[in-house]
Order: structure tokens, then C-alpha cells, then sequence
């Protein structure tokens, strides 16, 4: 059984929408925009979040006067294939990967909004039981203070591990200053991405510097050219993919086969993507953990839920958003975070804003 059969067939009522605009800088050094996607029906509301990285995309879509044709009575399934024959943006999307973003927004507030018709929860549907949460804290972070700034997160909580963004100011110093403070469970060296604000070009002096200081952790989306291939080669068996991932096909097209994975729901979609996707990687063996996309409202309680139920204990980049912010503030929560499945829907803690 496709674990996306679990869900398919789930009814949903649709009657009306709207959209919420969020802003927060971040500390990758940009102000992070999204949309809160609301979804009505049966007295009852639905949440989503679109993740998308273009503040455009997302203006256009508050001032978006069209109605979308989604009011009546529908199955996750039927809603889905409406989904592929609607087109969810006023004018063409900045990044074509926002289309998936945008999608991802609707079916994960449809996903919410019939589980809470339904009076059940995701975990409940999908017969599943929420596990504690591992986190890892994802910064971009300036070579110079690079290991006091670690430091001085580790002061404030000391049990915190991280996902860091390694770029091309990190001399040999700097990559031996912060491995030696022994809490980097990820490097990301954010290859793969283009027309972001994190690109970061292939650089094999940059690669060398990294791959041997941090021996014991995950190597992320490498620009694999032919200057790189040769230092990569040795440690294929830690490199990990994120931005590439957008489908269970997609892992066939790596240039090695992967020990473990970053899922990114948002990345794929429809929700059936996802799931199929979870359900090649256990098949296959390969690990999972989570990735983050800077959400400002219910997207991260949203991501942290699905992390709980498929891959609770590895190093998932799911850390609650304020520790996201420029400056964290004091008392966040610490790793593991316990189980918050609300009591229906698709819904993690507290709702946010």
C-alpha cells in the first residue's frame, strides 16, 4: 500500500480562502516573506504556508483579484488533480520551483482543513504515533567570528548541534576553529541552488577545506563539476541532497547513491509527491532528515509534525523559527522537542500568528 492511500480518498468541503502576508529578517541576511494560505469549509479552517523566496510572488498573490475555482465538495485525492489543472499564480513565478511551494501551501491547508472536518488527526490518518523531535539549528554564519558566534549560542544552550552554510571567506582556520567545537552535524555547501540569495558557487579549495575539517558530518548539495568531483569522490558516502529533490525520480539522477536525504516537504508539491517519495527512501534504506524553508507561521509546526511521524531522531533542520532570527532570543526551545500534534488537523503546537 502507497502510504499516500492512506489519505487519498479523505472528503473535503471547500467553501472560500484568503491569504496572510508574513515578513521577518532572517540571519542567511534577507527578509523572509510568506503567505498563509486559509482554506474554510463546514465551520471549520484549514492552514498552509507558501514558502516561496520571491517577495513578489507573493504581493501579487494578496492583490490577486481571481477567484480560484476550489469551492464545493472534493476527496485529497480529486482536489489534488483540480490542483494540477489550476494555475495558482497571477503572472509567472520569479523561481519555477515556487510553483511546488505554492502547491505545497493549498494541499497541506486541504490536508488540514478535511482532517479537522473529519474531527482526526494527521498522525491518527496516517496511523502513525508522534515521536520527540531532533533539531539542528541552521545558520549562515561570517568567517571571522564564526566560532564565537557558535560559542556564544552554546553558552546560552549547550546542548544545541547545527547545520551551517560554510562559504568562501572560511580559511583553513576558521573550518578548524568551528569543527573544534565538535556540534556541526551538517555542512551545506548550497551548490545546487541558482537565482537564490544563498548561491553559492563551486569552489574545490572551499570543498577541500571542509570535507576535511568536518570528518564526521553530512556533506550537502555539492556542486559536482570537474574541478570538485575529485575531492568529493572520497567522501561520497556523506554527501546528501536537498535542492535537487523535488521527487522520488530524482534520486535516481545523483551522482552517487545517497546514505540519506534532506526532505524538504515544500519541495515536492502535492502531498502524494511527498509521500511517495517517503515511502522510496524506506524501501531503498535511505535516511532521512528534515529541512526548513525559514517559515514564518503554521509551514514549520507543519514540518516538524511529518519530521515526528518519518524521521524523528536524525539530524533534522526543523529548530522552532526564533531560531531563525538575527539574534535568537532567550529561551527558545532546546532539542528533542516533544510531540505537539493538536487535538485535529494538520496542526503542530500553538498555531503562530
Amino acid at each position: 500500500m502507497r502510504t499516500w492511500d492512506l489519505l487519498a480518498a479523505i472528503p473535503v468541503r471547500i467553501e472560500g480562502y484568503s491569504f496572510q502576508r508574513l515578513a521577518q529578517p532572517v540571519s542567511s541576511g534577507f527578509e523572509r516573506v510568506t503567505t498563509v494560505v486559509r482554506l474554510f469549509g463546514d465551520g471549520e479552517e484549514g492552514v498552509g504556508e507558501d514558502v516561496s523566496y520571491t517577495a513578489e510572488d507573493h504581493d501579487r498573490l494578496l492583490g490577486w483579484g481571481t477567484r480560484l475555482p476550489l469551492a464545493g465538495k472534493h476527496t485529497l485525492a480529486s482536489l489534488s488533480e483540480k490542483l494540477d489543472e489550476v494555475d495558482l499564480f497571477p503572472v509567472e513565478p520569479a523561481l519555477s520551483v515556487s510553483r511546488n511551494y505554492r502547491r505545497w501551501a493549498f494541499e497541506s491547508a486541504a490536508l488540514d482543513l478535511a482532517l479537522r472536518q473529519q474531527s482526526t488527526t494527521l498522525a491518527a490518518a496516517l496511523r502513525r504515533k508522534p515521536a520527540p523531535v531532533t533539531f539542528v539549528v541552521s545558520r549562515r554564519l561570517a568567517a571571522s567570528p564564526a566560532a564565537a558566534e557558535l560559542a556564544a549560542l552554546l553558552a546560552a544552550e549547550p546542548g544545541l548541534r547545527f547545520k551551517l552554510d560554510p562559504t568562501a571567506g572560511w580559511s583553513d582556520e576558521v573550518c578548524r576553529d568551528v569543527a573544534a567545537l565538535g556540534v556541526v552535524d551538517c555542512v551545506d555547501l548550497k551548490g545546487a541552488y541558482q537565482g537564490t540569495a544563498v548561491d553559492n558557487p563551486a569552489d574545490p579549495e572551499l570543498y577541500a577545506r571542509v570535507v576535511e575539517a568536518f570528518t564526521e558530518a553530512w556533506i550537502e548539495d555539492p556542486a559536482v563539476t570537474d574541478a570538485t568531483r575529485p575531492v568529493l569522490e572520497a567522501h561520497a558516502a556523506r554527501i546528501t541532497w536537498d535542492a535537487v529533490i523535488h521527487s522520488a525520480a530524482d534520486i535516481d539522477a545523483l551522482p552517487w547513491s545517497p546514505r540519506a536525504l534532506n526532505s524538504k516537504p515544500s519541495r515536492f508539491g502535492p502531498i502524494h509527491a511527498l509521500l511517495d517519495f517517503y515511502d522510496r527512501c524506506a524501501a531503498d534504506g535511505i535516511a532521512l532528515y528534515g529541512g526548513g524553508q525559514f517559515e514564518l507561521g503554521p509551514g514549520r509546526g507543519q514540518i516538524q509534525y511529518l519530521t515526528s511521524l518519518f524521521h524523528p531522531h536524525t539530524a533534522n533542520d526543523v529548530a522552532p523559527g526564533g531560531w531563525n532570527a538575527v539574534v535568537p532570543a532567550a529561551g527558545l526551545p532546546a532539542s528533542p522537542l516533544a510531540p505537539e500534534p493538536q487535538g485535529t488537523g494538520f496542526r503542530w503546537g500553538r498555531d503562530p500568528r
